[in-house]
Order: structure tokens, then sequence, then C-alpha cells
């Protein structure tokens, strides 16, 4: 079944949503079972599917295509006219697929893409001239640290997975992500300076990602990491060669979805709580947050299958 969904803040036209209803559909994102040999603690499977995409009002095309298929859910970043700017439009578009129904136990993870050779380039620049005014570009710059957080408050771990360029706020959006994966040409990169703008906003998440001396020299200089330098800072969780992405990118779900949502949601909560905390607070609160987990029920089925093993 696929559902149609318009953006927040505009109603399309009867007729535009018609013609998104013939869109052909994503390719697949599984391309084996995903929940073959699952362990007890893995819990209900979920029971529903779906597919919708975003669009503007201004916009024939979709800037966001999503579906979800047992419990992943995939957003693509599908507007290669702009190389999947983060215009205003498409950074709302992806705070509602992102949270969309993420209160559903049966939503294990989430996975952004970016449709074609750029995963992306960053803000719209076209949106950041002065013809547009000091009000709209604190919506723009509002929006955006809402998308951020966003991610990280989300209940369920998000993944990036980047075939090519990531820039600017694009590579803010790599670096807030929990997990990153990207192919061996991948770049990244926060060339703001060089256009008069610093990238202020996407040096919040770099900075936190990689050492400062390499955080100062991507912004400073603009220029850009390779897949294996951002590994080697911690930008990125993995590079692999474009032939072996899908089977990565799988493997990494399957070992999320064979575990229990309640465990990792409660645990992703305090991994971020915990880094602005002080260590002798972090280790209370750690303590806590345990005795939290073992009143789990995932956790103590978890713990007899173990121990009866």
């Amino acid at each position: 079944m696929k559902i149609c969904t318009m953006s927040n803040p505009t109603r399309m036209s009867v007729a535009v949503c018609k013609h998104m209803f013939m869109l052909k559909p994503l390719a697949p994102l599984f391309h084996r079972a995903p929940f073959a040999n699952v362990s007890r603690i893995r819990g209900t499977p979920p029971k529903r599917n779906f597919t919708h995409s975003h669009t503007s009002c201004v916009l024939a095309e979709p800037l966001t295509k999503t579906i979800q298929l047992d419990g992943v859910r995939k957003i693509v970043m599908c507007n290669q006219k702009t190389r999947n700017a983060l215009s205003l439009q498409m950074m709302e578009d992806l705070i509602s697929n992102i949270t969309f129904n993420q209160d559903d136990p049966g939503l294990r993870c989430i996975v952004l893409y970016g449709e074609g050779k750029v995963f992306s380039a960053g803000h719209n620049l076209k949106e950041l001239t002065t013809k547009d005014g000091v009000e709209y570009h604190n919506q723009v710059f509002a929006t955006c640290t809402k998308l951020m957080l966003g991610i990280m408050q989300c209940p369920v771990p998000v993944i990036a997975v980047v075939q090519g360029l990531a820039a600017a706020a694009g590579c803010q959006l790599v670096a807030t992500c929990d997990i990153a994966i990207c192919t061996e040409n991948s770049t990244f990169s926060t060339p703001g300076a060089n256009f008069g703008i610093f990238c202020s906003t996407p040096g919040i998440a770099v900075c936190r990602a990689v050492p400062r001396k390499t955080a100062a020299q991507m912004l400073f200089t603009g220029i850009p990491l390779t897949a294996s330098e951002a590994l080697q800072a911690g930008l990125v969780s993995k590079v692999v060669s474009q032939e072996n992405l899908d089977d990565e990118v799988q493997r990494i779900l399957d070992a999320i979805t064979n575990k229990s949502r309640s465990v990792l949601e409660l645990g992703k909560k305090f991994l971020y709580e915990q880094m602005e905390m002080d260590i002798k607070t972090a280790y209370r609160m750690g303590q806590e947050t345990m005795v939290k987990n073992l009143t789990l029920v995932d956790c103590q089925e978890g713990l007899r299958s173990f121990i009866e093993s």
C-alpha cells in the first residue's frame, strides 16, 4: 500500500497528489530476508509497511521518498536538481519523515540516503540572500536545528548512507546521525567560508564528531576529507566499496533489528545525555540507567536466554 502525504506548511492540489500515486516505487531496500535467525529478545516483528513521498507546492517532483519495510524506514532525498540541498522545505520534509509515528514499537531503524552523486550539498544558498530577510533566515536555521536535534532525540538509530559529496549542512547531517556508512569515492567538506558564510552550525556537529584540529582545518580551509580521512577522523563509521555497500548496510540493519527496541532506545537516550555531563555525574546517571535497564522485560528475557543457553 502506498501512502501519499503532504508537506506540513503546504497542501497539494488533487492533481499533484494523483500524479504522486503514479510515481515508480523505490527499489527494494533489502536483497534478502532481514529477519532470519532472530533471537527471542528481538520482540514482535512490525506489521505495517508503507511508502510515501513529500512534495512542495512549487515542485511537481517530490523532495523525499520514504518506504518502511520490516521495521526499517528508508528516507531518500531525491532533489538532484539542487544536489539534495537542505532547503527549508527539504528540512521540514525530513523532520516529518523522521518523526512520523516514531513511537511505533515496530520501527527499529531509520536510514537516510541522497539520490545521485551528492548526498547533500548543504543549505540552499538561494534562500540565504538578503531578499528573504532576517526572519526567514532565522526560520531556516531554526528548522535545521530542529532536524539535527530530532535525529539525536529519535528513539531508534538513524544511519546516513553516503555515496558521494556531503558538504556544509549536508556534512552536518552526516555528523549528527548515529552511524554513517560511505563509499570509497565519498568526500566531506564545510566550505561555507569560500562563499562568504562560515559553517558555524555545521561546525557544531562536526566538532563533536572529529578532533578539534581536524574540524578547524575543515572549517577554515574548506578542503574536503576523503572517505579514508573521514573514517580516521571519526566522521564516518565504515568505508566500503560501491559493490559492497548494500551488503554492509544490511549487515548493520540486521544487527540493530535483532535487538530489543526498548533497550536501544534507553541506551541511545543516555548516550547523548552523558556526553554533556562531567565524569562523576555521568557515572551516577549511568548507574541509574543500568538499573532501569534491568527492569525491562526484554532485558530479563535476554538474560534468561543467555543463562539457559
